[in-house]
């Protein structure tokens, strides 16, 4: 297995993006997204996705050459109709306006639709930290979670993040993370490795426990936390899907397809300006408390992103015959 420079992971993805339909600038920033998640070890939501963008610009499920248009209805509510083409992009156009709105009001709303999957979450919100705001972002997904006690799909993993800035440019506390027990990639990773899965994950289409990911695809992913992470869940739908305006996770198809419907995902996120020089303080008390026991810390506190990863050889050679090396 070999160990990757991320600038090298960067540089074949944006070969790849351009050669399959995206534009220069849409391709590099879906390369940096792609480099942000290996470099944090998050493979589900880095070259995992890679090969499926690359079919979508094909087919033409995602637009490669997309240009997002931005709506300021209100002070400060940004909206951004992402034309159904990659999320980060149509983010990345919609920030600065979003981050002046939070400077001025104190608070603000960034809702993305007809957007492609976002994948990491945490490549958005911990931009926002950057610069300044806590970031809490929000995307619903496909169908692959019922209530609890149903066996009927009705919303997706849907992820929530939260970043918060530490005061001077960096990040003090982030974390992202899907409301089911897991994330989705990894029962569908299982499942091409031939492996088992904890019970707890999910059930079958009958309802019942299951440690066969064939047949946790075929049923329903489970909430974390059963209710509680079921209700988080509904949140999430209601704010990216309902509010954003995006479709709700019923209706979406399952996201990696080669063909078919855009996604036409929601995203959703709060930027909120902390001016109190209180707030920084009792941040860092906090994390002080955390960190007295031996080991924790604060969730995204101390971890550095890695310079290189390591890439399983098929999924090295994907890289390269995607990029035409």
């Amino acid at each position: 297995m070999p160990s990757l420079p991320v600038r090298e992971i960067e540089a074949l993805s944006d070969n790849a993006l351009r050669r399959h339909g995206a534009t220069p600038e849409i391709a590099a920033e879906m390369a940096r997204a792609i480099g942000w998640a290996e470099a944090r070890g998050n493979r589900i939501c880095g070259l995992y996705y890679l090969e499926s963008y690359c079919q979508q610009l094909q087919t033409g499920r995602v637009d490669g050459t997309a240009e997002p248009m931005i709506a300021q209805p209100r002070a400060a509510e940004i909206r951004v109709d992402a034309a159904h083409g990659f999320a980060q992009p149509a983010f990345a156009s919609a920030l600065p306006k979003a981050l002046e709105a939070a400077r001025s009001q104190g608070i603000s709303s960034l809702s993305l639709h007809n957007a492609h999957t976002c994948t990491a979450l945490g490549y958005f919100t911990q931009q926002i930290a950057e610069e300044g705001c806590i970031g809490l972002g929000l995307t619903n997904a496909t169908p692959i979670v019922a209530p609890p006690g149903g066996r009927t799909r009705v919303i997706g993993t849907n992820p929530i993040s939260f970043a918060v800035p530490d005061g001077a440019g960096g990040v003090s506390m982030i974390f992202d993370q899907s409301t089911t027990t897991v994330a989705l990639g990894r029962i569908t990773m299982a499942k091409a490795a031939g492996e088992a899965i904890p019970e707890g994950w999910a059930i079958d289409a009958e309802g019942n426990p299951t440690t066969d990911p064939e047949a946790a695809l075929s049923g329903s992913m489970v909430s974390s936390g059963g209710y509680k992470g079921w209700g988080i869940g509904l949140m999430v739908e209601i704010l990216a899907a309902c509010l954003g305006g995006g479709t709700l996770s019923r209706d979406v198809k399952p996201l990696k397809a080669p063909e078919g419907d855009p996604h036409d995902l929601g995203q959703y996120f709060i930027l909120i300006h902390p001016q109190n020089v209180a707030f920084f303080e009792r941040v860092s008390q906090l994390a002080g408390f955390v960190a007295e026991d031996a080991g924790c810390r604060m969730p995204g506190q101390g971890k550095a992103p890695s310079d290189v990863a390591e890439v399983p050889d098929a999924l090295f050679q994907q890289l390269q015959d995607l990029a035409g090396v």
